[in-house]
């Protein structure tokens, strides 16, 4: 984690809510980790990363739950660990998320997920009966990020969210593309996220060894998730997102870019969690969720914009990301009122 790493204060409101009613305690465990109390009146507002990891483990000592309070019986101190080196013995991805499930399930009684594999696309769940809206929509969001997390730790690579819906509506924030992907929705019917299947089958690439190192740093590791804003897979992102499809260089072309040989992109890209074609996999796929929803361009002139020769192609390649066509996809938000988001455009 850099120094320049920052996060919203909204993420900050997870951690902070069971001290919401105790205002001098709480202005003292933010100045203690350098958090000016006077942020949290503004949402969109950024503290450093380290402060954010500080602010994690200062609340765990402070509360004495791993949750932070947001489930009635909670998760005292030890949990987390001792759930990840039950995870370590699975063989695959699915049975290690299975049974990290279950065993959140043994401390939490509010929050409860539940994972289905549905052919080439897998769904997490989540069922809530926590006592008031916010600690629902606060837990749901904490106990997701840990979830699609611990998947990444345990895979050792990133795992893209296709698609990701909340039941609670909520202002829109620049970090939540980086968390839940492009395909995000706010006040949605039910809480879950969506990924490929394949994932699923990838063995777990950790150890005791590395458990121990990543519990010394899970909070920082959680921040940035296999999400590095500074490493070269954020670089490839930025590069292509900046540019027209038509623009788009090769992994040779951008290599070069970079006074890096192709190899060294590819490796590095690797200790990432991800690879070249991936990444621009998940540029189109952005670009044709965010066009979808906030503009009128036709379907085939998206699917020009984007590198698909032929709309039937686009069209077979958006229902394998979503699960359903551009234009039924495009309906479904059609004629819905946007929420705003913190800088006062429409989501």
């Amino acid at each position: 984690m850099r120094e320049t790493d920052s996060v919203a204060v909204y993420f900050v409101y997870p951690m902070i809510q069971a001290l919401r009613a105790d205002p001098q305690r709480l202005h003292a465990v933010l100045r203690q980790v350098g958090i000016d109390p006077q942020l949290l009146e503004q949402p969109a507002a950024r503290v450093p990363a380290s402060a954010f990891a500080a602010l994690w483990l200062a609340q765990i000592g402070e509360l004495q739950d791993e949750f932070f309070g947001l489930d009635s019986h909670g998760m005292p101190p030890g949990s987390f660990a001792l759930i990840c080196r039950a995870l370590i013995q699975e063989p695959t991805l699915e049975k290690a998320m299975r049974q990290c499930l279950a065993n959140f399930a043994l401390f939490l009684r509010d929050f409860r997920g539940t994972l289905t594999v549905r052919g080439k696309r897998a769904v997490i769940s989540l069922q809530t009966q926590a006592q008031s809206v916010e600690l629902a929509r606060f837990g749901e969001e904490t106990f997701l990020v840990l979830m699609i997390s611990l998947l990444c730790w345990l895979g050792g690579r990133r795992i893209a969210i296709d698609r990701a819906d909340f039941q609670h509506p909520r202002l829109s924030l620049a970090d939540d593309a980086l968390l839940w992907g492009a395909n995000l929705t706010f006040g949605a019917a039910r809480t879950q996220i969506e990924f490929d299947s394949r994932f699923l089958q990838l063995p777990v690439t950790q150890d005791l060894a590395s458990l121990k190192a990543f519990l010394r740093s899970a909070p920082q590791w959680l921040v940035i998730r296999f999400r590095n804003q500074h490493g070269l897979a954020a670089q490839v992102h930025q590069r292509l997102r900046n540019s027209d499809y038509s623009q788009w260089p090769t992994l040779e072309a951008f290599a070069r870019e970079q006074h890096l040989s192709p190899s060294t992109v590819r490796r590095k890209l690797e200790r990432e969690g991800c690879a070249f074609q991936e990444i621009k996999d998940e540029v189109r796929r952005a670009v044709a969720i965010e066009q979808l929803r906030r503009t009128q361009a036709s379907v085939t002139t998206i699917a020009e914009q984007i590198g698909f020769q032929e709309p039937s192609a686009f069209h077979r390649a958006f229902k394998k990301w979503t699960g359903e066509s551009p234009g039924r996809y495009r309906a479904r938000f059609q004629g819905a009122q946007a929420l705003p988001t913190v800088d006062g455009h429409d989501r």
